[in-house]
């Protein structure tokens, strides 16, 4: 079995908004994408295109219809729906990394990412039943588990451009809903935008200590109580868009509506 490090130099780590967060399943779909070309490939895919579809993959997104609870006197906001991405949390007190009995879990010292060293590993499973989050996948055509990486090949390479040294579910992401950096470091743009919205650990009771981070939803009837207090025609959310740009046509259009003008039946 492997010991967990005391500590660790860095504490990389995602931090995802449920609140800009919308489901497209984007983060999915680039993990599958490039932890298959790359690092740790394949992950395996069983009857994909049959009745009974299954596979491997490292992140995936459930939704979920939430009623927040009422504040004060205030009544409770309005249903929402919750999309929750869910992939390896790279916990500080990882029981899959001590469980496993080949030594093949182990975190990095260097950044506390939670890898596999898959040519150690017997699939025995034990690391996926400690797993409180269900974050491990075995893998069926390979009989190993995988998990996710952070794409440690891309945020490493120095061959890619800076922009695209961070991991694939974050580069794609439309909504700009996942965050990556040091979340050990109290000054980095992740630890900050943790300490500003209030993020939280993902069952914390599990005593894991993950490292990464969600930022809690806020309420999306706000704008329509505001709404209803100020009137119905006080707020246009449509009114930028559809002023005109110009009261008059320039350019050829506008030389051609003068010409049309001038035709016998036209306008003076």
């Amino acid at each position: 079995m492997t010991d967990l490090p005391t500590e660790t130099t860095r504490k990389m780590g995602l931090v995802i908004d449920l609140d800009t967060c919308v489901g497209c399943h984007a983060c999915v779909i680039s993990c599958k994408g490039w932890n298959t070309e790359n690092y740790g490939a394949p992950l395996s895919d069983q009857d994909a295109y049959g009745a009974d579809p299954s596979g491997t993959f490292l992140n995936r997104v459930h939704s979920y219809e939430v009623q927040p609870e009422a504040c004060g006197t205030d009544p409770a906001p309005a249903a929402q729906l919750i999309h929750f991405p869910k992939s390896c949390l790279h916990c500080e007190d990882a029981p899959c990394v001590t469980v496993c009995p080949t030594g093949a879990s182990y975190k990095r010292v260097e950044d506390g990412i939670v890898l596999v060293n898959e040519s150690d590993c017997i699939g025995c499973g034990l690391c996926a039943w400690s797993c409180p989050y269900g974050a491990r996948e075995l893998d069926l055509a390979a009989g190993v588990m995988k998990k996710c990486t952070l794409c440690v090949d891309r945020i490493y390479n120095e061959n890619l451009p800076e922009e695209d040294r961070v991991p694939a579910c974050v580069r794609t992401c439309p909504a700009g809903a996942r965050h990556f950096g040091d979340l050990g470091d109290p000054t980095s743009d992740v630890s900050q935008l943790v300490a500003e919205r209030g993020g939280m650990d993902l069952m914390p009771e599990q005593g894991t200590k993950p490292v990464n981070k969600y930022l809690p939803p806020r309420p999306k009837d706000t704008l329509a109580a505001q709404g209803m207090e100020q009137g119905a025609g006080d707020i246009d959310l449509l009114a930028p868009l559809l002023a005109p740009v110009t009261e008059e046509a320039g350019g050829f259009l506008g030389w051609l509506d003068r010409a049309l003008d001038k035709l016998p039946g036209g306008q003076s």
